[in-house]
């Protein structure tokens, strides 16, 4: 009640147009809450348009500055490794992901595998101007304790360094090398390697009671960083059997009918998206009216979950809020929100022995769904729901993989009450931060030694309303991982995706007209190609991208096909052909 109290006093001294009363903090700087969420779809927030209960995250919204063309990367640890650096992936470690990259890209330039010593990371710089600094979280920045938050400027961090985990307390890994051997993810606090405790871990309360610790134990006199990285919603799926039980029956009527809903929900939220003709999915997945009662019961549990765990994020943030209200100190705070990727339609069951071990090991019947001993996914009926209207999700360079739901709320800096529609990029985050802050990147020379400059652009003016946009139309944005790849410039846009997922060509669409990717230009605009493939180029250049033929192509996670054979785990994985 005190934090909503609080938003309620905020928003009511913004819409009147005199200072908050939290006015006496103003003299102070501004602390900084920097929050991500790991595979949230465009739409599973309510105020982009979801049916889950996300209440405090919705308040920020309503008293803050909603981003809806916002982007990331397509994957977690690429965007990571831009948000705390404010320069591209591929040049400062993550030219592809750690765990999938190739012997002709591994330990080349820019794609080291770990946020390479050519950066003056986010925390590090808010340390030399004078912040405390704490995380609690996924890092999947690297994984020895040289490459931990420890050594790259956070003074408390209990991080979980690796792609995913369990969300409970078995410590699980996701990726299995060996189906006898299962495997164990990686935790440290404060840069050493600890084991979490078995019993009563769940990751979303836990990283926030960390949080909360940190800003205890911390010394109260400086302003605060923290940085809370929710392993939430990426699978394997797990939450809390309350949260489970509250959607446990609001996903039985499919993929189809539910993106309608959020569609009508968009609207009715003014997200500009809702606009345009959704796009209808990938005729490589097969529709809901086309599953068996199994399958339809399996994926309509996997749904619940999944909101669940979203549910219990907000509630999480809810709490941390109230913390920071109780102390006094939420009016004096910039919070940034937004997830890393789109929603995974994809599947880590086709990486290495991860199928065998899972088969092996994990009881997935529906009963055991969500709970300590399951591990699923949600696979690409649902992601697609959660990219609502866009094209695809997490790993491809449509829309669908790169948009993110992102706010920003800040009233006691002008950040005022706002649904903004420019271009943003993850890159951008660090550099608004500093400017935030009062603090400033050292440019290309940090300590005698040679550095990377920002390649973002602050917000803050644009958040204020002092600018029309964060970026000029010519000014272009890069994407490439995995050999997929597209370029942003002003209003078009062109993609690459291999068959069958895209044309194995580059496509083109003017991208403020046709968001959803469903009208590819690409023959009727040959001048329009060319000078689009010139930026590209140039953006190859500036970032040593790699350009490896057939690479987009390889088998595994991202080219995954057999996600719906698994869903009838309870009938011994009959094969779809084969089933009557």
């Amino acid at each position: 009640m005190k934090c909503r109290l609080a938003f309620a006093m905020i928003a009511a001294a913004i819409a009147a147009g005199v200072t908050p009363a939290v006015a006496a903090e103003a003299q102070k700087r501004p602390n900084i809450l920097l929050i991500v969420a790991d595979d949230l779809g465009y739409t599973d927030l309510g105020t982009f348009g979801s049916e889950i209960a996300t209440p405090n995250l919705d308040r920020l919204a309503d008293t803050g500055t909603r981003l809806t063309n916002f982007y990331a990367s397509p994957f977690c640890s690429p965007t990571r490794a831009m948000l705390m650096s404010g320069s591209d992936n591929h040049l400062v470690g993550f030219g592809d992901m750690a765990e999938l990259m190739t012997d002709k890209q591994r330990g080349k330039p820019g794609y080291e595998g770990f946020l390479n010593d050519k950066v003056v990371p986010m925390p590090q710089v808010l340390r030399d101007t004078g912040y405390r600094t704490v995380m609690a979280g996924k890092w999947h920045l690297g994984n020895a304790e040289q490459q931990s938050p420890a050594a790259r400027g956070f003074d408390r961090s209990y991080a979980m360094t690796m792609g995913g985990a369990s969300h409970f307390g078995d410590q699980s890994g996701i990726v299995a090398i060996d189906p006898n051997k299962p495997p164990k993810a990686i935790y440290r606090e404060d840069g050493k390697s600890i084991d979490i405790p078995r019993t009563g871990f769940y990751s979303s309360v836990a990283f926030t009671d960390k949080i909360m610790e940190y800003l205890e134990q911390t010394d109260s006199s400086k302003p605060f960083f923290a940085y809370l990285a929710f392993t939430a919603p990426h699978w394997p799926l797990h939450a809390p059997d309350a949260d489970i039980k509250k959607y446990e029956n609001r996903y039985r009527e499919g993929y189809e009918k539910l993106r309608l809903e959020r569609l009508a929900l968009m609207k009715q939220r003014g997200i500009p998206a809702s606009a345009l003709p959704p796009y209808r999915g990938h005729s490589h997945w097969p529709a809901w009216d086309t599953l068996s009662d199994a399958e339809k019961a399996a994926e309509s549990r996997r749904m619940a979950v999944y909101a669940a765990m979203v549910d219990n994020m907000d509630q999480q943030i809810g709490r941390l809020l109230k913390y920071l209200e109780t102390k006094g100190e939420l009016g004096n705070t910039f919070i940034f929100f937004m997830s890393d990727n789109g929603a995974d339609g994809n599947s880590v069951y086709d990486v290495a022995e991860t199928r065998n071990w899972i088969h092996k090991d994990m009881d997935n019947s529906i009963a055991n769904t969500g709970r300590p001993g399951s591990f699923v996914e949600y696979g690409p009926g649902w992601a697609q729901v959660g990219m609502t209207p866009f094209k695809l999700y997490k790993s491809f360079m449509y829309e669908g993989g790169i948009s993110v739901p992102a706010i920003a709320w800040g009233p006691n800096i002008g950040v005022g009450k706002e649904l903004r529609t420019a271009v943003g990029h993850v890159t951008d985050v660090a550099p608004t931060i500093f400017e935030i802050a009062g603090a400033k990147h050292p440019g290309t020379e940090y300590h005698g030694k040679s550095v990377l400059p920002l390649r973002g652009k602050s917000m803050l003016p644009y958040f204020q309303g002092k600018a029309a946009a964060i970026r000029g139309a010519e000014e272009a944005i890069g994407w490439e991982l995995g050999g997929r790849k597209a370029l942003r410039k002003g209003d078009w846009k062109i993609v690459y995706a291999n068959v069958p997922w895209g044309t194995g060509k580059w496509e083109l669409y003017n991208i403020t007209q046709d968001r959803t990717e469903s009208n590819n230009v690409a023959d009727k605009n040959p001048a329009k190609m060319e000078e689009m493939l010139l930026a590209w180029q140039k953006y190859v250049a500036e970032t040593g991208t790699l350009e490896i033929e057939g690479l987009a192509s390889r088998p595994g996670y991202s080219n995954a096909g057999k996600y719906y054979e698994d869903l009838d785990y309870e009938s011994k994985l009959v094969p779809r052909a084969q089933k009557p």
